[in-house]
Formats: C-alpha cells, structure tokens, sequence
C-alpha cells in the first residue's frame, strides 16, 4: 500500500532518474534556473563557489598560525584546517550539481548558493572555539565534528514545505549519501526553528549540510545571526549569554510551524545501495574565463 509518506519517495525516485536521464542539469548550471543564485556567466559552478580571500589570511601569525577573536590556531593546526578547506572545495564540485538538481525536482529554491562553501575565517574560528570549550580535544577530532564547510540551504513555502523535504531528502538518500545528521528543530517551545541534516558524499567522503527553511525560518535565522555570533564569542558574560538567547527566542517564536513539519523524520536509505543513474550525472559546464 503507498502511503502518504511512500509516496513523495516514490516521485522523488521518478524524478531524480527523469532528471538525470534528460539531462537538463547542465543548463541549469550554466545559467543558475535552479538556485536564488544565478552563477555569472564565464564561470563555472568551482570558480562562483570558491570561498573569496578573506580576514583569515590577514590573520596569520609569523609562525603560520591564526588569531583572531581572542582564539588562536597553532601552524600546525592552521594547517590541517587548511588541508580540510582543500577537500571542502574538491568535494563542492560533485556535490553542487546535484544539489541543483535536487532544488529542482523539489520545487525549492536554492538560497545564498554563491556562499555554499564556508570561508576560511569563518571555519578557524569554529574549529577554535571548539578547541577552547574541550580542552585537549584534538584538531582532528574537531574537524570530525565539523559538518557545515560545505552548506547548502533550501526553502519552500509554508502550505508545500512538508512534502517538499520529504522529496528532498529522499533524492540525496537515493543518491547515495550515507546520513550523518538529522536535526528537526520545529517542535522546539524555543529557539531556532527548521531541519538541518547533514550528508557523507559517496565520491569524496566529505560531510556537507542542507538547511531546510521556510521563508519566514530563513528570515529569523538571518535576524538572529549576529546574535548568536556574539552569544558564542569566549568574551561574552554568561549574563550577556542569556540575554542574547532570549532576544533569539523572542524571534522565533513569531516564525509559524508548516503543518507535518515536527514529525518530519529521515527517509530510509535505499535497501539496493545507491542507484547506477546516479553515477552518470553530467559534468558541470566549463565555461570561457570572463574578459579581464
């Protein structure tokens, strides 16, 4: 018997071998249909999700550590770290195409798509204050734990959320990616509401996250953001801490439940393993370097 919970998976099963017998995904990389992101023309998917340069270059010490924040990385950690930011741009170039193609039979909308990597700062400054709050917590132990470098976020409206996450996430199950998170934060009296998972790529073993929102989620979580950052910040009082949590709170509390979204639970993985379609997916489209 199809259920209404077997039958989104089913369609996305449909779907995603429509989509990759068809072979649209190509275009859509090319000209960006599939995300809230367009990608330039004269880039390819690689070069528009390549992390910018940023403030963590600037911050490096004469012995090839980092700082900043009040937190610090030894050169031999700064290493690793950079060594992870590596694989983290490898694995992006696999996983981006199918991530557009997973917005797309979904009907999502891929949202901040040019930000789909983490930035160098950003991912030291996490693997920092990991360290500080576990003391003798080893930097590879900590990278173990790190699930976002490589982040992606999709959203629907409220009345098509449901069903849309459920197509959603069984496509990337049928994909081939072994789950490593599933976090649905809807039922939640307090806090942040939305579903954010987290995937090990078949091709290159790195873990990448998908954010489940909805237009009013994705809202609070942007409203709330600087929040949290100084909530985390080692200098910040526990009475400060408090404070900002509750300004968090106050927040989300406005943002409105999709119905079925609290008991949205991870699909199944497929019992065959992943699916040969899956193995043919187009290459990203290279495309001529833009004129100096």
């Amino acid at each position: 018997m199809i259920t209404n919970r077997t039958a989104p998976r089913l369609a996305a099963a449909a779907a995603l071998a429509a989509a990759l017998s068809a072979g649209p995904v190509q275009s859509a990389l090319a000209d960006g249909r599939a995300g809230s992101h367009p990608v330039s023309a004269g880039k390819t998917v690689a070069a528009a999700g390549a992390a910018e340069p940023d403030e963590a270059d600037r911050l490096r010490d004469d012995k090839g550590g980092w700082k900043g924040d009040g937190l610090s990385l030894n050169a031999a950690d700064n290493k690793k770290v950079d060594e992870f930011l590596a694989r983290a741009r490898s694995a992006e170039q696999t996983v981006s195409p199918e991530m557009q193609a997973v917005a797309r039979i979904s009907h999502a909308t891929l949202i901040g798509f040019d930000h789909r990597l983490k930035s160098p700062d950003s991912l030291k400054r996490k693997v920092a204050t990991a360290m500080k709050e576990a003391p003798g917590q080893t930097v590879d132990a900590t990278l173990a734990r790190i699930s976002d470098s490589v982040r992606y976020t999709l959203q629907w409206p409220d009345g098509s959320y449901t069903n849309g996450v459920t197509i959603a996430s069984s496509a990337l199950s049928l994909w081939g990616n072994d789950s490593v998170k599933w976090s649905n934060s809807w039922g939640r009296k307090h806090g942040y509401k939305a579903i954010n998972a987290a995937w090990r790529d078949p091709h290159s073993r790195h873990v990448f996250e998908v954010q489940f929102h909805t237009p009013s989620s994705k809202w609070a979580q942007e409203a709330t953001h600087k929040l949290y950052e100084e909530q985390r910040l080692p200098t910040t009082s526990p009475e400060r801490a408090r404070e900002l949590q509750e300004q968090q709170n106050a927040i989300f509390e406005s943002v409105p439940v999709p119905d079925g979204a609290e008991d949205l639970t991870l699909p199944a993985a497929p019992a065959q393993g992943r699916p040969e379609p899956a193995r043919t997916l187009p290459a990203p489209v290279d495309q001529p370097a833009a004129a100096a």
